[in-house]
C-alpha cells in the first residue's frame, strides 16, 4: 500500500451561531436547511445523515463533550469532476452541525475546489438571520 499526501493538513472552516442569531432552534433544522440547499444545487447529492451524538452514546466507552447537546453530520458530494482514484479519499463532503449550550457551532473541512468551498461558506452564513 503506497501512502501519499494529498493535502497539507486539514484547514477546518467553524462558524459560532447563537441562538439570538439564527430562527433555526435544532440541529435537525439546520439539516434540513443544508439538505434542501444541497438537493437544490445543480451538482451536489445527498449521501447520508449521521446522528454523531447518538452514535458515541450508544458505545461503552463513548464520550460526548460537556455542552454538546446534539451532533450530526450531513455527507455528501459535489460530483464535479473526478480527476482520478485518488480524489475518492478526500470524497465525499461533510458538514458538521453541532447544537451547544450556547447555540450552534457548524463545521467542514476546505474543500479543493474553491467553488465548491464558497457555495459551503455561503450555504453556513445564510444561518445567521436567516428566515
Amino acid at each position: 500500500m503506497k501512502q501519499s499526501l494529498r493535502l497539507e493538513g486539514f484547514p477546518v472552516y467553524a462558524i459560532e451561531i447563537g441562538r439570538d442569531e439564527t430562527p433555526y432552534r435544532s440541529v435537525d433544522e439546520i439539516a434540513a436547511y443544508f439538505r434542501a440547499l444541497i438537493e437544490a444545487h445543480e451538482y451536489a447529492c445527498i449521501v447520508a445523515e449521521f446522528d454523531h451524538v447518538a452514535h458515541t452514546r450508544s458505545l461503552a466507552g463513548g464520550q460526548v463533550a460537556d455542552g454538546i447537546r446534539a451532533a450530526k453530520n450531513l455527507v455528501f458530494c459535489f460530483g464535479l469532476t473526478l480527476p482520478d482514484p485518488l480524489a475518492l479519499a478526500t470524497r465525499p463532503r461533510s458538514i458538521g452541525i453541532a447544537e451547544t449550550d450556547d447555540g450552534f457551532v457548524v463545521t467542514f473541512i476546505e474543500a479543493p475546489m474553491p467553488v465548491v468551498n464558497a457555495a459551503m461558506e455561503d450555504w453556513a452564513k445564510g444561518l445567521q438571520g436567516a428566515e
